[in-house]
């Protein structure tokens, strides 16, 4: 892989280019650069060992990427939620001149000291609102990410009691978990009756649950009821921004 994150796979009379979309899923075209929807099998005018190497290749990087890719998407959003930076020496290293991070930065939004916005061109220097307009297919909502509040009042008492009572699937509660909330202890017969985010340092969030998700065995109880959603101060307290946040996973919970 080179320094941009593409890969030449070599069947000897023909060769494909592999990249990366913005979810880090592989791109694949031919050797003239029209895209593929997959990377063919290698064919009798191939040759054998090239081919056969290059395939295998391919479908060892693709479960490579896919691993990543889970990782640091979920890692980038978490990081632009919590507020977290980084030193130009690091985000120099770790983000534009890394092969695969490079794909996610490019496609987002980012920030400096100073309050200047700014994008990452396709020669990696940063672009600023002055540059042409681009359209940026990002791997995870940024530019349109909702922006929710709290009503007049609500969550004074360290409560949030328009979520309380309802029912969700298992799953999506789970799903939660992708990003920055945590599962429960497990209490007797293994059963996690809460998961927590723990938006500011000793200051969870705790959306207790029933009957409780099972370790091990998520299909025995597929639905959870809401019993309480709670904070130990007013969730005024807490940067609107996370507010922002918590109400938007909450709500997803009852999205179809």
């Amino acid at each position: 892989m080179d320094a941009d994150g593409r890969l030449t796979l070599d069947y000897g009379p023909r060769s494909f280019t592999i990249g990366f979309d913005e979810q880090l899923k592989p791109t694949i075209s031919d050797e003239n650069g029209k895209p593929r929807k997959s990377l063919p099998k290698p064919g009798v005018k191939d040759d054998p060992d090239l081919a056969s190497t290059a395939y295998k290749r391919f479908a060892e990087l693709k479960k490579d990427v896919r691993e990543v890719a889970s990782v640091q998407v979920a890692r980038l959003e978490s990081s632009m939620v919590q507020g977290r930076g980084w030193t130009a020496a690091e985000f120099g290293e770790f983000v534009v001149r890394h092969p695969l991070m490079w794909h996610l930065a490019r496609r987002l939004v980012w920030l400096s000291d100073g309050d200047q916005a700014f994008r990452l061109a396709e020669d990696r220097t940063c672009a600023d609102l002055n540059d042409e307009s681009v359209k940026l297919p990002q791997p995870f909502p940024q530019l349109g990410r909702p922006v929710l509040t709290l009503a007049d009042g609500e969550g004074k008492d360290g409560r949030l009691e328009r979520f309380e009572g309802l029912t969700v699937p298992t799953g999506k509660l789970l799903g939660l978990t992708r990003t920055s909330w945590r599962r429960g202890a497990p209490q007797d017969n293994g059963i996690e009756h809460w998961i927590t985010w723990e938006l500011a340092p000793d200051a969870p969030v705790v959306v207790d649950l029933s009957p409780g998700i099972a370790v091990g065995y998520v299909e025995l109880n597929p639905e959870q009821t809401i019993e309480r959603v709670r904070a130990e101060n007013s969730f005024d307290d807490i940067d609107p921004v996370l507010v922002s946040e918590l109400l938007t996973d909450l709500t997803s919970l009852t999205a179809p």
